[in-house]
């Protein structure tokens, strides 16, 4: 007497669920990938004339103030700038700011501009710069401001940020990290 022969397997049941989440898969890096290029696309419409060069949407933001008001970045157009980006959480930021004050006193009367952009609540600005007041304007910049900084440069997103335009809007200097009196002296008068 003989065993009874196996029956045939088939794994046609198998494969249809595996062949499903390899299609939604598929979609899904498609789909991925369509929102970083849009992302991309994003930023440079931002950048306007390239990643040197902010365009016209940038030079038409306007940030509410602490103690009131609107910064108009418009206002500020064709004057040499140190744009830095900062928050109250952030040891750095708050070492830098003085330097960033020292600079701005020294340089303000040469036709430079320091704005402050800050990635934070309005109240915590508000708290900080009654402890720390500085003599440069401040926006309020919220989590806006860690894309607008992206957007000029900054891809880690990390704080501080510091951005130096020369008096056409042209980007010269770019720095993640903490920035010092003698570092901007330089750069200001290289330009």
């Amino acid at each position: 007497m003989s065993a009874p022969a196996p029956e045939p397997r088939s794994d046609a049941g198998a494969a249809g669920p595996l062949r499903g989440r390899r299609r939604v898969l598929g979609y899904g890096a498609v789909a991925l990938a369509a929102a970083v290029g849009g992302a991309a696309w994003r930023l440079h419409n931002l950048e306007g004339g390239g990643p040197d060069s902010p365009d016209a949407a940038f030079w038409s933001l306007a940030f509410d103030r602490p103690e009131g008001g609107r910064l108009d970045m418009a206002a500020l157009r064709g004057q040499p700038m140190v744009l830095n980006f900062w928050a109250t959480w952030c040891p750095p930021c708050v070492e830098e700011m003085p330097e960033l004050d020292r600079f701005h006193q020294a340089w303000s009367p040469r036709g430079w501009q320091v704005i402050g952009l800050a990635v934070d609540g309005p109240s915590a600005v508000r708290r900080f710069l009654q402890r720390l007041p500085v003599s440069f304007p401040i926006g309020l910049a919220g989590l806006d401001g860690a894309t607008l900084g992206k957007a000029l440069g900054n891809r880690e997103g990390g704080l501080p940020f510091t951005v130096v335009l020369d008096g056409s809007g042209t980007i010269r200097h770019r720095k993640a990290g903490k920035t010092s009196l003698d570092e901007l002296t330089r750069w200001a008068s290289a330009l």
